[in-house]
């Protein structure tokens, strides 16, 4: 790997920052060192030594090595407690004590397992010719026992409109489908299952696998496991389109060859190693997935590579941890549990909410990756939760830069998505973090496909992450108590009120406002106290003195469990989920709702039926779901979200504020969108009533948000 020789060590920059210019003279002249195996070492040389130490092609070399053991042997993929995710735990961990991580575990946990051995659809293409058709698999239970004959159709979208005059039983449906701008699989694959197909063989025409015709896509299924559906690729899909205009009924047959198999409550295990500190009950936990589609060589080979790297340089340059640091490989990531809305993440939800809830309260941060060894964009994103905003901002300006990569530099966003396993950690109540990849048009071109492979591999990239978070591991070692401020999270919500839309539910936003300051306030003074117990701790790290660094770390554990506390608090309160997973406050559901119903209501009362289905119905709650599906898939995808156990539905357990069924309503106005003079009386009375019930519903959510808010206050006021 390339060396950095020019680096003037991280610590000594994080330091120069946070030390006030008002110290005195002896203070400033601190030695910038550290007690590393009973010998004072300098900072600059602990930081240098982990650079010199990480190797890039370690990373790399190990990256590929994970492509090894696979479910599918034509496509690969490590999937759900297969076989081949269990070997590749095995591996994991065997290579944890090779590099020398100690106390390595292994977590068992239960999940739905899939095994995806194959789907190969044979047909007479337009010219006579056989034609092979290698598919890719989603989560259900689906097995030809050997090579079968079946009937295909080609059923446009696979809407209830395009099923409607089709003969689809015990047939093949062929569809296209852009899940990224229009709805998930789960949707026209359920449509197809409840008029009786033997599945569903989805063409992704945009949004996923854009990089190339032939490209495949693997999603989650978000459905039950008895409603079957593949992949095909663009190549193969418009061939088989040509051979169906040129049959007689619109109809083929085709031989279909096919095994996918969904157990439920089976097992698959999370491995972890450990680099254990001076404190062996705090813990700063770094964290990738392990299972994959595909031959996985970003989501998440790279990823776990990306992990072990850093393990490898800590423990390579002989630094010892002021807190444990713990290596945490996960499975189950893409999938875990049939038939949920919220299906993946499953490794990450089981080890810290049952696995190891004791974690909770005593883990400062989660570091998890995800597709590490690509450059997204120019400008690298650390996404975060709100708390961790400003301390990983003041460090991001302290990174090294590697040659060739994020000229733009770094940059943290904030909140934390639901699309990663570091959600999960971070609602349990640990400060999560991630390199952030989902803007990226990675995510449009080759994210999921088999073109997620070592041609998109950039070594700068990983070089970077690489130097990265082992600094910012070394960076949090060297804090003696968690760097959150809550501010960050109080403006936002503060952002996020609509005065207009309070308005006009009657409802003043004066309350919460008042509340939010004062909040703020208090949370100011927390800062204050944190960051000088921090600067005292850093000081005397770097003096080698012992006695006193011990002695700080010791007096400030009430203040580091409480805010701890207060974190978890601020989760529990002010997470919610909108229909289509995107964290919000609670607040927003209800508001977000009467905006949307007022509107559809005027444009009624002026006789206008267009706007309300083409700008407004669609953006409250799962509504979008109706324009297009049978009542009983609109119901089925809706009760399952609503009335599932809580082991169903993991990390979206209490999330969903409400929902305002407007089914019935927005079928009835499109029957009468084209006739100007239609009586929509009976629509005027479904959305008016609705609009009052979200109104009523907005003001529940204030008060408890302003409830809440001041509970926050409460606790970072015991730790003033």
């Amino acid at each position: 790997m390339k060396k950095i020789v020019s680096y003037l060590t991280l610590l000594v920059f994080v330091t120069m920052t946070l030390i006030a210019c008002t110290q005195e003279d002896s203070q400033k002249n601190v030695q910038k060192e550290t007690v590393q195996d009973g010998k004072i070492v300098s900072v600059e040389d602990t930081n240098n030594n982990y650079l010199s130490a990480v190797d890039v092609d370690y990373a790399y070399n190990f990256t590929k090595s994970l492509e090894e053991f696979k479910t599918n042997e034509k496509l690969g993929y490590r999937t759900a407690g297969s076989e081949a995710e269990l070997k590749t735990g095995e591996k994991i961990a065997e290579e944890m004590k090779k590099i020398g991580l100690t106390e390595v575990t292994k977590d068992e946990f239960t999940v739905d397992t899939w095994e995806f051995e194959k789907a190969d659809l044979t047909f007479i293409d337009e010219n006579g010719k056989e034609h092979l058709a290698v598919l890719g698999g989603y989560q259900v239970n689906f097995d030809t026992n050997g090579v079968k004959d079946l009937e295909i159709v080609y059923a446009g979208k696979g809407t209830a409109a395009d099923l409607a005059e089709l003969d689809i039983q015990g047939k093949l449906v062929l569809i296209d489908i852009n899940q990224r701008e229009e709805w998930w699989i789960n949707y026209p694959a359920y449509q197809a299952h409840v008029k009786g197909a033997a599945g569903v063989i989805a063409v992704q025409e945009a949004g996923y696998g854009e990089i190339d015709p032939d490209a495949l896509n693997a999603q989650d299924i978000c459905g039950p496991d008895d409603a079957p559906a593949f992949s095909m690729s663009q190549t193969d899909g418009n061939s088989l389109k040509k051979a169906l205009e040129a049959s007689e009924n619109g109809t083929l047959t085709v031989k279909f060859d096919a095994k996918s198999t969904v157990k439920f409550n089976g097992k698959a295990y999370n491995h972890y190693g450990k680099i254990i500190g001076k404190d062996p009950e705090s813990y700063i936990i770094l964290s990738a997935h392990y299972d994959s589609y595909f031959s996985g060589f970003q989501d998440d080979n790279a990823a776990i590579a990306l992990m072990m790297g850093v393990a490898k340089g800590l423990v390579d340059s002989g630094y010892q941890p002021e807190k444990t640091i713990i290596f945490n490989a996960l499975a189950a990531e893409e999938w875990g549990v049939s038939n949920s809305r919220y299906d993946w993440s499953t490794g990450a939800y089981n080890q810290i909410f049952n696995v190891h809830p004791e974690w909770v309260g005593k883990a400062f941060a989660n570091m998890n990756f995800e597709l590490p060894a690509y450059e997204h964009t120019t400008q690298d994103e650390i996404r975060s939760v709100y708390e961790l905003n400003n301390y990983l901002t003041k460090f991001a300006k302290t990174v090294p830069t590697v040659e060739g990569v994020y000229k733009d530099g770094i940059s943290v966003v904030s909140p934390l998505r639901t699309w990663s396993d570091d959600f999960s950690f971070a609602i349990a109540g640990v400060p999560a973090l991630r390199n952030d990849f989902q803007d990226s048009d990675f995510m449009r071109s080759h994210y999921h496909s088999q073109f997620d492979n070592e041609d998109t591999y950039n070594k700068n990239a990983l070089e970077f992450h690489l130097n990265l978070y082992g600094l910012l591991s070394m960076y949090y070692d060297k804090t003696a108590v968690v760097p959150l401020d809550f501010t960050t999270r109080l403006n936002a919500l503060k952002e996020d009120v609509n005065p207009e839309i309070f308005g006009q539910a009657n409802i003043s936003s004066d309350k919460l406002i008042a509340e939010i300051d004062k909040t703020i306030e208090i949370a100011n003074e927390v800062n204050t106290k944190v960051t000088d117990i921090n600067e005292d701790y850093i000081l005397a790290l770097t003096a080698g003195d012992e006695k006193l660094s011990k002695k700080l770390y010791d007096e400030s554990r009430e203040l580091n469990s409480g805010l701890l506390a207060a974190f978890k608090y601020a989760e529990d309160q002010f997470v919610r989920l909108t229909w289509e997973d995107e964290p919000i406050f609670p607040h927003m559901h209800a508001q977000n709702n009467i905006e949307n119903l007022a509107l559809s209501i005027d444009a009624l009362n002026q006789g206008d039926i267009a706007a309300p289905l083409d700008e407004y119905l669609y953006a409250i709650d799962n509504n979008w779901y109706a324009y297009d599906f049978d009542k009983e898939v609109f119901t089925y995808f809706t009760d399952y979200v609503l009335k599932a156990p809580k082991e169903k539905l993991m990390w979206g357990a209490g999330r969903i504020v409400d929902h305002e069924n407007l089914f019935d309503t927005i079928k009835s106005l499109q029957e009468k969108r084209d006739n100007p003079n239609a009586d929509v009386s009976a629509e005027l009375a479904t959305l008016t009533d609705a609009l009052e019930r979200q109104k009523e519903l907005l003001k529940t959510a204030v008060a408890d948000e302003e409830t809440s808010v001041h509970e926050l206050g409460n606790m970072l006021s015991k730790l003033k």
